[in-house]
């Protein structure tokens, strides 16, 4: 099974930083709206992908803006939410990385699903900042899913500090802030 990673198009809390680091629910920038269109060319999907979304805007609207007129499934999860890489123990998730209400989620992205897998407390409080030892177990938790569902292939729109986490359970390297894929890089990993 591969699970390619693609980083969200350029957020808005990336334009003045740190100060932009407390924006809540920022949107892509009009640069991140044109890298999402990229994605098209770069990964084009059919109506048999899986495509798993974190629950932040930014991530929702490069998952619109890529998929545009493809029916394939779109489905929300906090499973893949943003991760602080590394941990950072008593660090708070900053506003820019607060997961979206459910009801938001349903009432503005009818025909994306809601993960059912993940638990009602993810929903709440995402995997941010969470131990590794919990993420392990949650990141686990998610890939098992995706080994159940017997498709070869699922998209996964999240964060540079979720990819990099996912990518060091998986490969087993140490890796650090400096193998942060650039904004809709993507990483392909084999499980």
């Amino acid at each position: 099974m591969e699970l390619v990673f693609i980083r969200h198009g350029q957020g808005e809390h990336t334009m003045d930083l740190p100060t932009s680091l407390e924006l809540k629910d920022p949107s892509l920038t009009s640069r991140g709206f044109e890298q999402a269109v990229l994605l098209r060319n770069k990964f084009p999907l059919t109506s048999n992908d899986i495509v798993y979304i974190s629950p932040t805007i930014r991530t929702l609207q490069t998952a619109v803006i890529w998929s545009e007129n493809i029916d394939c499934r779109k489905i929300v999860s906090p499973f893949v939410s943003p991760r602080m890489f590394p941990i950072l123990p008593g660090k708070k998730t900053l506003h820019c990385d607060e997961i979206i209400d459910l009801e938001i989620i349903i009432k503005d992205y009818p025909t994306f699903e809601i993960d059912m897998n993940a638990p009602l407390c993810l929903w709440s409080s995402g995997i941010n900042v969470i131990s590794d030892s919990k993420f392990v177990k949650i990141a686990e938790e998610f890939i098992g899913f995706c080994k159940l569902s017997k498709n070869e292939k699922f998209y996964i729109v999240s964060h540079d500090g979720t990819i990099t986490s996912y990518r060091q359970l998986i490969s087993g390297q140490i890796l650090s802030r400096a193998d942060f894929p650039n904004e809709t890089g993507f990483v392909k990993l084999r499980c």
